[in-house]
């Protein structure tokens, strides 16, 4: 055997525990989940047994339970499945972009951007049905902000950071002017954009963001080959045949859709996109298209798992999800950012 067939059966023999963890891991992901859905129709005001909860989501059983979990529990929870599923595979579709751990859409901007829409949908009194696209108006429009302040020298990641903080900042202290204008019966509505909450949600606005949000993904799978090339470096993505420019855009795209309907059904929840795809590259290994699934079945988890703990755990009733989450990822995110200076540090010295 040679050298290089040897090396070569190295390196194969050290990706295969990687690749059947993904397998394993989306397994186990389903089992929590499936888990957490139960638990999650089960309980409230009136709690039900966990048996009795799955059959009135199946619309079995007795009929004022069918009512209670179908219409009141069921909404709320596939509202944070939905959400979940796409802001954790937006972080990971940006976060691979820019090659950077804190491009995520709520350090960016584009979740302030999607609350921003979603809130001047409201003071319009519009349908409910056309938020998730107004949501998705807001996103673009910050993605837009972000590239005529910070691309205009070409793509900075640190400079694309600091602008998305900037464009967040403006764009929430847009809505908090908005929600202190609104009249008092709109004010309340309004407020859950600005803190994150499923609280509420219809079958309607879940079925419209949910569709859109798994048209979405299909793209996001698609694109998977071309972000694969990316990551070999633009010289080599184009020598292979790549137009870099456009495929970045393609995927910039499909993250801000993403993260914009995840935030038309629970307004800016921060730390999921953020933490997600970290996770997952520590569990599963190297980026793949079985690890980007992998990071929307997490997120849904986690966002759902944060709504339980916000409903059922805490001692102040009524709390948003976003609350839960925000504390969670403040101090991620600082870790991260001492993190990354101390990368750079390095490399200068």
């Amino acid at each position: 055997m040679t050298v290089g067939t040897k090396l070569s059966a190295a390196r194969s023999a050290g990706r295969r525990p990687a690749a059947h963890r993904t397998p394993l891991l989306a397994l186990g992901g389903v089992v929590v989940l499936l888990a957490l859905i139960t638990v999650s129709v089960a309980n409230g005001d009136m709690p039900l047994a966990p048996v009795d909860a799955v059959k009135g989501l199946l619309g079995l059983g007795d009929p004022g339970t069918v009512l209670i979990v179908q219409e009141f529990r069921a909404p709320r929870m596939a509202a944070a499945v939905v959400a979940g599923i796409g802001l954790a595979v937006a972080g990971t579709l940006l976060q691979r972009l820019f090659r950077n751990p804190l491009a995520s859409p709520d350090v960016m901007g584009v979740t302030g951007g999607a609350s921003f829409g979603a809130v001047a949908m409201l003071a319009t009194g519009a349908s409910q049905a056309l938020i998730p696209l107004a949501a998705l108006g807001g996103g673009l429009l910050a993605a837009v902000l972000l590239a005529v302040f910070a691309w205009r020298a070409g793509v900075n990641v640190t400079r694309l950071v600091l602008v998305g903080l900037a464009v967040q900042a403006g764009l929430a202290a847009a809505v908090n002017f908005m929600v202190v204008s609104f009249p008092t019966e709109l004010a309340g509505s309004a407020l859950q954009w600005t803190t994150g909450s499923v609280y509420g949600r219809t079958w309607t606005e879940v079925w419209v963001a949910g569709t859109a949000v798994a048209l979405a993904l299909a793209v996001a799978f698609l694109l998977h080959r071309r972000l694969a090339v990316l990551d070999l470096g633009d010289d080599s993505a184009g020598a292979l045949g790549l137009h870099t420019s456009a495929a970045r855009l393609q995927v910039l795209v499909t993250a801000v859709v993403l993260a914009s309907l995840a935030a038309a059904l629970t307004g800016p929840v921060a730390f999921v996109a953020l933490a997600v795809p970290h996770m997952v590259r520590f569990a599963a290994g190297p980026p793949t298209a079985g690890t980007l699934a992998l990071s929307g079945l997490a997120g849904s988890i986690l966002l759902l798992a944060s709504d339980l703990v916000a409903q059922h755990l805490l001692p102040v009733s009524g709390l948003p999800v976003g609350v839960v989450t925000a504390t969670l990822g403040a101090p991620w995110l600082l870790a991260l950012m001492i993190r990354q200076s101390s990368s750079v540090n390095r490399s200068v010295r």
